[in-house]
């Protein structure tokens, strides 16, 4: 099967080189291309990848996806030089501490509320729906349009915003799992410490060693370009491994160590690294949403009647857009980048690491799988067929609004 999904990916791969940028400029995206073609080879179509549905078997998607969302929150944390990113930290604080615990809450009661579950079941998707998605936020705010309809400002706080919140959504996942199960809040509280604080001691600790490293390798002329770019994902991954190892949230480590060696490398490390964001943003993504539109639920699914559409459909619309519509005044931000920035928090890679975190620690509702890999599934077509007529709309309504401020009314 492996080799089957590998060709599939690699024939996609070759479509999206080949369409290039015109491809950020239609309303698709990488992951949903990916997507169609998992369900077209899967058993619901062909049954050319025949894979048992996640419901089933969940476990390989653990390993999968952590070191997916790894490599992607590195290449996040060295997408803009550390200093834009420090200007950052104000909104993305807030997006944090305020937005994504009342985005768990919000998903929660809407999950009690439509499926009709119970306070553990309801916490349990809550926690793993919370965090925007590196993966596919990238496709939003990245490429050429991106740069020319997005202010910087909008896609740096929406990248930032996604790195971090996969990692620091682990404390929420661990106490919902602690609700849903037996073990105790203190003892959730007490782990979750552990892991964040680790997370952060390991990530700083290892980033200033890269970058160090990487710099003296550049200042005896032994480190070129392309080692460079594969460097960083290594030490995604070797961070990754480290985490494991001594038990603390892997995903926060890496996104803490690409921070640090982005502050200690060199301006020219930190731009030469914009290939590597860019092929995880296009290519890397793609044979794991071939293989998750390979293991989609759909028995699952029909089980849920029109409790999961309705489900997914309240998650998109009421999860995120009023938050941030209610902050934008902290968040210092205008109405159309309240609305821009909250209707693109999508719901992907990230959630399904965590919906698989919960199925190994605890034995699952069958439902928590079923309704939360159709939110993922309804997210990535939903954001990756809108981003583009999304960017448009944004461009237009601020340039009417800059039309407006400078008329010949408004400047008497």
């Amino acid at each position: 099967m492996i080799d089957i999904l590998l060709v599939g990916a690699g024939v996609l791969g070759l479509v999206v080189a080949a369409l290039s940028e015109r491809l950020r400029r239609l309303p698709l995206s990488e992951p949903v291309l990916a997507l169609v073609a998992g369900v077209l080879l899967g058993p619901a179509v062909t049954g050319v990848l025949d894979l048992r549905p996640v419901t089933e078997d969940s476990t390989w998607l653990h390993s999968a996806t952590r070191a997916l969302l790894a490599i992607s929150v590195m290449s996040v944390a060295l997408r803009y030089p550390f200093g834009a990113a420090r200007s950052r930290l104000r909104p993305v604080l807030l997006l944090l501490a305020v937005a994504m615990p009342v985005m768990a809450l919000v998903t929660a009661g809407l999950s009690a509320l439509v499926l009709g579950v119970g306070l553990g079941t309801a916490a349990l998707l809550g926690a793993a729906l919370c965090p925007t998605d590196p993966v596919l936020a990238s496709s939003v705010v990245t490429g050429g349009p991106a740069e020319e309809d997005l202010p910087e400002r909008d896609r740096q706080v929406l990248s930032l915003e996604s790195g971090a919140n996969d990692g620091l959504a682990l404390p929420l996942v661990l106490i919902a799992v602690a609700l849903a199960g037996s073990e105790t809040i203190g003892a959730a509280v007490l782990e979750s410490l552990w892991q964040v604080l680790g997370a952060v001691a390991l990530g700083a600790g290892i980033g200033w060693l890269g970058g160090r490293a990487l710099a003296v390798g550049e200042e005896h002329g032994s480190t070129d370009t392309g080692p460079r770019l594969l460097f960083t994902a290594v030490l995604a991954l070797t961070v990754l491994g480290l985490s494991g190892l001594v038990h603390v949230d892997g995903i926060l480590a890496v996104f803490v160590a690409g921070l640090a060696f982005n502050l200690v490398s060199t301006g020219a490390d930190r731009t030469d690294d914009a290939p590597m964001d860019e092929a995880v943003n296009r290519f890397l993504v793609l044979p794991m949403f071939v293989a998750f539109g390979a293991v989609l639920p759909w028995e699952a699914w029909v089980d849920l009647g029109w409790r999961g559409p309705a489900l997914a459909l309240a998650v998109l619309l009421l999860r995120r857009p009023p938050v941030l519509w209610l902050l934008r005044r902290p968040l210092r931000l205008g109405r159309p980048d309240a609305l821009f920035l909250g209707w693109f928090g999508p719901i992907g890679v990230s959630a399904i690491f965590y919906l698989v975190l919960e199925a190994e620690r605890l034995r699952l509702d069958p439902v928590v799988l079923a309704a939360g890999t159709l939110v993922v599934a309804v997210s990535t077509v939903v954001h990756g067929i809108t981003s583009t007529p999304g960017r448009v709309l944004y461009r237009r309504a601020t340039s009417s609004d800059a039309a407006v401020d400078q008329s010949p009314s408004r400047a008497r």
